[in-house]
């Protein structure tokens, strides 16, 4: 198996800045996506050609490693072709890979250790984390997930709410879910058996998820404009789950946790996220000159940013990331940084506040606004909420990729957190 690692060194002095690791999600998608469009040194524009230097970019204060994972990712390919994989393994394996790199370059084996990532990362980091923080040849001072997937259940309940109160549900099929999916005062919209709440749940999804809003960033516009109707095989709806995959879901199944139960269709489709245009760095990536000058093999597959085979084959083993939290700040060695941006409906803030709340740490720093320095001038970055070893941070009006929507607030961020600063 070919594993694609870039790495970029700091700006300035690398032997004594940390050493950070980005994955990006999917699972299935490439972490050249997080280079290219988020916080590497050059950004990728729209004629598909250009590059232009990130005077935002996170390598400015870190060298950081971009790994494609699991295998079958990006320009990375098994010789056997075979792509099935689970959370323990990939887990397991990047951790494999990281080591390696450290042996190939034992310059940087004692630098501080970082691991970082963004939606499906919610998943990958912290299990990663898990094998990491065993080795004490590593010198882990920390995580940061941005946009995660930490809980599958809190996720959905929360997005109900976050449609609501963004204004995207009205007032009628509010009263309709509150009705049909909650007793007691509480609310079980991930999976619920009322037949009324799944109706209601449907209809949620449809205005949410396939009406035509960007649910990586509910203010910004559509990519290729809104669909002009949802495509049915015979009983079968073809929608997207949150890697971006399409799946063969039931009619009677009208909920999005169901889409991560249901077989994914068997012909290949387009991998791009809804709403979202890869093409750019597609051509880009996928040049002669390109992929000589990165030494990238005959063998490799063409670069796509998400990978339809390795979605289809893998399988999801955990549904919430509570354990490896609690394992991480068991130790009191570790500082971890969750982060959303709060327009994001893929893995939204709401959420994820929920999920840091329900590890039950002791709060250091209530819920307050963070700033940032923009043309001389403080501005609100968004929102956070310190722990003893974590926080909850909001970056206001940045989508699922932070960096891309909020360039600025997300290296102020990035800054903070890396020299332990406060926020």
């Amino acid at each position: 198996r070919l594993r694609i690692r870039r790495f970029v060194e700091a700006q300035s002095n690398p032997q004594g800045s940390p050493l950070v690791l980005w994955l990006n999600g999917g699972p299935g998608c490439s972490s050249m996506e997080g280079f290219l469009k988020e916080h590497g040194p050059f950004l990728i524009q729209p004629d598909g050609v250009t590059l232009k230097y990130n005077e935002y970019a996170w390598n400015k204060i870190a060298n950081i490693l971009y790994l494609e994972s699991p295998a079958g990712v990006g320009f990375s390919y098994s010789d056997d072709k075979k792509y099935g994989t689970n959370d323990t393994e990939v887990a397991h394996n990047n951790y494999l890979a990281l080591k390696d790199f450290l042996r190939l370059f034992p310059e940087y084996s004692k630098n501080d250790l970082f691991l970082t990532g963004e939606s499906y990362g919610g998943v990958y980091i912290p299990t990663l984390a898990e094998w990491v923080m065993q080795d004490p040849s590593l010198n882990l001072k920390g995580i940061a997930v941005g946009n995660g997937l930490s809980s599958y259940e809190i996720n959905d309940n929360s997005l109900v709410y976050f449609a609501y109160y963004h204004g995207l549900l009205g007032t009628e099929l509010w009263k309709d879910l509150q009705a049909f999916c909650c007793s007691e005062g509480k609310c079980n919209f991930h999976d619920n058996s009322n037949l009324n709440c799944t109706l209601k749940m449907g209809e949620m999804i449809q205005i949410v998820e396939e009406s035509g809003l960007n649910i990586y960033n509910l203010y910004a516009p559509c990519d290729g404009g809104v669909p002009g109707s949802l495509r049915y095989e015979g009983d079968y709806l073809i929608t997207h789950d949150l890697g971006n995959s399409f799946i063969r879901m039931p009619l009677r199944f009208s909920w999005r946790q169901n889409l991560f139960r249901m077989p994914v269709a068997r012909r290949k489709v387009r991998m791009d996220p809804p709403c979202t245009n890869s093409t750019a760095p597609s051509m880009y990536l996928n040049s002669p000159e390109v992929r000589k000058a990165l030494h990238i093999s005959p063998e490799a597959p063409e670069w796509q940013v998400c990978s339809f085979e390795v979605n289809r084959n893998y399988k999801r083993l955990y549904m919430q990331m509570n354990e490896q939290y609690l394992k991480l700040l068991g130790t009191t060695k570790y500082r971890i940084l969750v982060y959303n941006g709060d327009v994001d409906m893929a893995c939204n803030f709401l959420g994820d506040e929920w999920f840091v709340d329900s590890l039950c740490q002791k709060v250091q720093v209530a819920r307050r606004p963070w700033l940032y320095t923009e043309n001389g001038e403080n501005q609100i970055g968004g929102f956070v909420k310190e722990f003893a070893n974590i926080a909850f941070l909001t970056v206001k009006g940045a989508g699922h990729m932070v960096p891309t929507d909020r360039p600025l607030a997300a290296f102020t961020m990035f800054c903070r957190f890396i020299k332990n600063q406060p926020y």
